[in-house]
């Protein structure tokens, strides 16, 4: 059996009726759990059955999990620095024809631009660094914004096939 000396929250956002209009049509669940590797199979399993609400196949589930999973261990590991005080915050958000995620931290942020590309041949050999460039490419769309309050947060979105 599993204990949390400080166990992931659950909340629900928005539960729709079968009546709700296309613009209103999204459904929201927040995960907040402590800076610990441990919460990874957490999310991991919140996405799963998010995956199977939303219909995506067995290897687009796959590789959104390879995002997220990248999304909240840099949000641990280099946003929150191991702080097992601050928060990360996961958002899967169901909309008509995708699944809208938000992984925030409480860190420092930091510049998108300044992360060296993991296929300069010079990089090619590390061990590190490829995790933005996972999301980038498993993801229809990614990005990143900066809290006045601190913090990052990245935004991804994966579209269901026409």
């Amino acid at each position: 059996m599993l204990a949390f000396a400080d166990p992931p929250t659950f909340q629900r956002i928005e539960t729709p009726s079968p009546k709700m209009t296309k613009a209103s049509d999204n459904r929201t669940v927040r995960l907040d759990v402590a800076s610990r590797f441990e919460m990874l199979d957490v999310a991991q399993a919140v996405l799963a059955q998010v995956c199977t609400i939303v219909g995506f196949e067995e290897e687009t589930s796959h590789y959104l999990a390879v995002a997220v999973r990248e999304s909240v261990v840099n949000a641990i590991r280099h946003g929150n620095k191991e702080d097992e005080s601050k928060r990360v915050e996961i958002l899967f958000t169901l909309h008509e024809r995708s699944l809208e995620v938000q992984v925030k931290d409480q860190g420092e942020g930091f510049q998108p631009e300044e992360i060296p590309d993991p296929l300069a041949p010079e990089n090619l050999l590390k061990a590190y660094g490829r995790g933005i460039f996972f999301m980038r490419q498993f993801m229809d769309e990614v990005s990143y914004s900066f809290p006045t309050r601190g913090g990052t947060v990245v935004r991804m979105v994966k579209s269901l096939p026409a």
